[in-house]
């Protein structure tokens, strides 16, 4: 037995941290969080002398994320997206799976959080970057999705800063995807 302990050891860490990746602290009900970022970018008239005045970016919409109450991954995201700018409505639930039909996320491209944004959802860990690409550029289409929990994204970030290369899909009207954005190629 002290021949394959090395190798138990292994399997029940890495097991341990599979089960606890989307595991926390359960939250009851719904919860409305306020970015600590202001949604409006505060600079002087001139941010460097003999520069011309730089526009204060708009603010970004609401963003509603329903997740289970005991997902720390998907608490990891929210934080994210509370880092980039956006104010986030989190609805605790566990029936994602309702939210996911309701708003028409394709089979076999589900993860495990759920948003709506300005008309938009955005399925599973997809960079708050793309989400504000989607919102600027307005393509036609129901939304993104990033299937499954890819190792490096947002909410899933290794200790080391390796990132698994992961492709972030645009879902048409019709149900179709295409590559709306590629990650650590």
């Amino acid at each position: 037995m002290k021949r394959n302990q090395p190798i138990f050891v292994i399997l029940a860490l890495a097991s341990a941290y599979a089960l606890t990746a989307c595991a926390g602290a359960p939250d009851g009900g719904v919860a409305s969080r306020s970015s600590s970022t202001p949604a409006l970018a505060t600079h002087s008239a001139l941010d460097a002398p003999g520069q011309s005045p730089v526009p204060a970016q708009p603010a970004l919409p609401l963003m509603v994320v329903s997740k289970s109450p005991n997902c720390g991954c998907c608490q990891l995201w929210v934080e994210h997206m509370e880092h980039a700018g956006f104010t986030i409505q989190v609805v605790n639930t566990d029936n994602v799976n309702a939210i996911k039909e309701r708003v028409g996320i394709p089979y076999g491209k589900g993860s495990c959080h759920t948003a709506e944004v300005d008309g938009y959802f955005v399925e599973g860990h997809v960079p708050a970057d793309d989400i504000k690409r989607l919102l600027t550029e307005r393509p036609e289409g129901k939304g993104l999705v990033l299937p499954g929990m890819p190792a490096g994204s947002p909410g899933m970030e290794l200790p080391d800063g390796r990132v698994q290369p992961y492709v972030v899909e645009l879902v048409a009207r019709d149900g179709a995807t295409s590559a709306f954005a590629h990650h650590a190629d």
